[in-house]
C-alpha cells in the first residue's frame, strides 16, 4: 500500500509542479513610479470569486471624475506636483478664492482637493500625451494585480479607556480580584520622580486618525462605474474620502 501511494504521489507531483510554476510565472503589472494617484470615496466591502473559486474579500473604492486643478513645477513652485479635485460641492459652500482657483482650471468645484508629489521625468514617460489643468484622469493609472497604498481617516470611537484604546490584557476577572477588571493599573512609580512620565498610555480619544494601509492588491477594475476593488480592508467609514497611491514598498 505504501509503495502504491508513493507511485501515485510521484505521478501527481509533475502536474502540481507545473501548476505552481504557471501560477508563479503569471505576469504582474509594474507599479507606476511617477507618484501620481487618485482621490476617491469608500463605498463599502464585498467579495469576489477568483478563477479557482476562492472567496476574496474586497473594499470597493469609487475613484471617478478626478480632474487636474493645478500643475506645480520646480520653476514656479519649487517642487513638482499635480493637484487633483474629486467629488462635488455646492457653489454656496465654496470660498471665493477656491472658486477662482477652480474657474482658472476650468473644472467643477470639488469636495476634496489634494496634491501628489511626482517625478516629472517619469510622469512624462508614462503619459506621453501630456497632462494639463482640466484633464480628467482615467482609471488606467492602475492595473489589476498592482499594489497600492490607501490613506484615509479611521472611524472615530470617542473617549475610550486604556484597555480598549491600547489593547491591554486587563486584570483577572476572578480568584480574589476586586472590581478592577478593566482598570489600567499603576500609572506611576514612587516618590521619586513623583509624577506620571510623559507618553504614558492612558484613557483618551480613540480613532479619527489619518492612517495608511500599505501593499493592498487591486483585484478588479470597473471602468464603466469608476470602481477599484482592492483586496483587504481600508481605513475609515463608508462614504469617507480616500487617497490611492502606487505602493512605495512594492
Amino acid at each position: 500500500m505504501a509503495t502504491n501511494a508513493k507511485k501515485a504521489s510521484a505521478k501527481a507531483a509533475p502536474g502540481a509542479a507545473d501548476a505552481a510554476t504557471a501560477k508563479a510565472a503569471a505576469p504582474v503589472p509594474p507599479a507606476r513610479k511617477s507618484g501620481l494617484g487618485l482621490l476617491g470615496r469608500k463605498v463599502g466591502m464585498t467579495r469576489i470569486f477568483n478563477d479557482d473559486g476562492e472567496s476574496v474579500p474586497c473594499t470597493v473604492l469609487e475613484v471617478g471624475n478626478n480632474r487636474i486643478t493645478q500643475i506645480k513645477t520646480v520653476q514656479t513652485d519649487g517642487y513638482d506636483a499635480i493637484q487633483l479635485a474629486h467629488g462635488v460641492r455646492r457653489a454656496s459652500r465654496i470660498a471665493k478664492a477656491q472658486a477662482g482657483h477652480f474657474a482658472k482650471a476650468g473644472v467643477e468645484g470639488g469636495s476634496a482637493l489634494r496634491e501628489f508629489r511626482i517625478d516629472a521625468k517619469v510622469l512624462a514617460a508614462e503619459h506621453a500625451e501630456g497632462l494639463k489643468p482640466g484633464t480628467a484622469l482615467p482609471l488606467d493609472l492602475f492595473a489589476v494585480g498592482q499594489k497600492v497604498d490607501v490613506t484615509a481617516t479611521t472611524i472615530g470611537k470617542g473617549f475610550a479607556g486604556a484597555i480598549k484604546r491600547h489593547h491591554f490584557s486587563s486584570n483577572r476577572a476572578t480568584h480574589g480580584n476586586s472590581v478592577s477588571t478593566n482598570a489600567p493599573g499603576s500609572i506611576g512609580m514612587r516618590q521619586d520622580p513623583g509624577r506620571v512620565m510623559p507618553g504614558k498610555r492612558m484613557a483618551g480619544h480613540l480613532g479619527d486618525k489619518r492612517r495608511t494601509t500599505h501593499n493592498l492588491v487591486i483585484a478588479r477594475i470597473d471602468t464603466q462605474r469608476h470602481l477599484l476593488l482592492v483586496r483587504g480592508a481600508v481605513p475609515g467609514a463608508r462614504g469617507g474620502s480616500v487617497i490611492v497611491r502606487p505602493a512605495v514598498k512594492a
